[in-house]
């Protein structure tokens, strides 16, 4: 049947709201055409008219104008009809594309909150709580082993701490008796001089003069 009257199998899709957007916009672009259009031809009435006398000749001109005035106001009342079709259908088009953000990611949510809980059910709290009871108990061990390997062999227990202290004060007194090693007698001459010190103005005493004095 659809043969014989040439009809296709296929349906045309209908036009999306884009498509009538899109439609809306090319027929407001041409009614701007014709309104510009109307507008010089009303601007060259308006010159005639402004060069004639009132007669016959300014009356006809001012009929056309009136004409050309008219039509002009019916494409701005088309005009203005389709300018707000187009925020209608505008204003439709961001209220769609907002939904289906929505909706996707209401969809996002869905499935991350499947993953979580297919993770989740993998997860033994028990065993997490033993490992961790476990841990506890290693690290006790580790710092018992730490405190015996850190004992000191050499000092006896019985030591009291008073005679430490009393030693230590005597340490310290003979240091203050004793003064600094660097008070020593200064002029002790340095084993390591051969010759003996010279006074300003005399002359220096050879080595082997001083072996055959003596």
């Amino acid at each position: 049947m659809n043969r014989l009257f040439g009809t296709s199998a296929s349906k045309k899709p209908k036009p999306s709201l884009q498509d009538a957007i899109n439609s809306t916009d090319a027929r407001m672009a041409s009614i701007e055409v014709k309104v510009r259009k109307l507008d010089g031809e009303l601007a060259r009435y308006k010159e005639q008219m402004s060069k004639l006398r009132n007669g016959p000749g300014k009356n006809a001109i001012q009929q056309r104008a009136l004409r050309t005035l008219k039509q002009k106001k019916m494409y701005e009342a088309q005009l203005a009809q389709l300018t707000q079709q187009t925020f209608n259908m505008e204003s439709a088009a961001l209220a769609t594309d907002n939904l289906r953000n929505t909706m996707a990611t209401i969809d996002a949510m869905q499935v991350a909150n499947k993953e979580m809980k297919r993770q989740y059910g993998k997860i033994d709290i028990d065993k997490i709580e033993n490992i961790h009871y476990d841990m506890e108990e290693l690290l006790e061990q580790a710092n018992e082993i730490q405190e015996t390997l850190g004992r000191s062999y050499a000092v006896p227990d019985e030591i009291d701490e008073a005679d430490l202290e009393a030693e230590l004060d005597a340490l310290q007194l003979e240091e203050e008796e004793e003064g600094p090693s660097y008070l020593a007698d200064l002029n002790k001459v340095p084993d390591f001089i051969d010759e003996p010190p010279v006074e300003v103005g005399e002359t220096p005493v050879q080595p082997e003069a001083i072996k055959q004095t003596g």
